[in-house]
């Protein structure tokens, strides 16, 4: 445990500096305060369930699932840099495993994931407070959506790292898929007025089940839907972590 716990520190002491810090918080502030209530004169009222929330509110609680998915990048450039620099192998000659070194980028992305959501959720809170509906299950909602997106979207970043040496390769296909989640998702607006075949491309989103989770457990709209989707967010992000885990057991650094 304790070697893990090292490796942990390490992770998140190459990781976390001034310009992620400023991604993580500035990003979030732009969207949420600036596009949020500029957007208000063309969108009004987003549908959720049976609520109508403004779309600032509806923007901000999306934004928690959005800095979830982005704050796992680090997951992948983790892994990537040390395959180019040779840090694995330096780290394999201490007191470590590959296990240890798997379940060390498991618990940081879960750790950056965790704090991602409460910070978006503090900062947003001023703008949803009005259509907030807590109860017991809220925090432990967002903390499971944490938790399975950072898993989900940890192993998709690793799985893209262990298949690419090129830095080019690398950072454009990373991008482009996190964008493509971005975009493609509930995160920024509702599925229900897309067209066809968008509207089926947001469900085929992880990222759609991960903010609508969070919104659920935020404004107390918990139905059978949403179970369906924790099941199904449940499913995928197990499945991609054994493939990232399998690839990276196998990989030659």
């Amino acid at each position: 445990m304790y070697t893990i716990f090292r490796l942990v520190n390490r992770n998140l002491t190459i990781s976390i500096n001034p310009a992620f810090l400023l991604w993580q918080i500035l990003f979030p502030i732009i969207y949420i305060f600036i596009a949020g209530f500029a957007y208000t004169s063309l969108i009004q009222q987003v549908p959720f369930g049976d609520k109508e929330l403004a779309y600032p509110a509806f923007l901000a609680s999306g934004m928690i699932g959005f800095n979830i998915m982005n704050s796992t990048l680090v997951s992948g450039i983790i892994i990537w840099n040390d395959r180019k620099y040779g840090m694995f192998e330096q780290i394999m000659s201490g007191p470590f495993t590959r296990s240890n070194y798997i379940l060390s980028n498991i618990c940081t992305i879960g750790i950056i994931g965790i704090v991602s959501a409460a910070l978006i959720a503090l900062i947003g809170y001023p703008v949803f407070f009005d259509s907030v509906d807590f109860s017991l299950i809220t925090i432990p909602m967002i903390i499971f959506a944490a938790v399975t997106g950072s898993i989900l979207f940890g192993s998709i970043a690793s799985i893209i790292a262990t298949k690419l040496r090129s830095s080019e390769g690398f950072n454009v296909i990373l991008n482009t898929a996190f964008l493509f989640f971005a975009f493609v998702s509930t995160a920024f607006y509702p599925a229900s007025g897309a067209p066809e075949p968008l509207k089926t491309a947001f469900y085929l989103n992880p990222l759609t089940y991960l903010v609508d989770i969070i919104r659920a457990g935020i404004f107390g709209n918990i139905n059978e839907f949403i179970l369906i989707e924790m099941a199904i967010l449940v499913a995928i992000s197990t499945i991609l972590f054994v493939i990232a885990t399998k690839l990276l057991t196998k990989l030659d650094f």
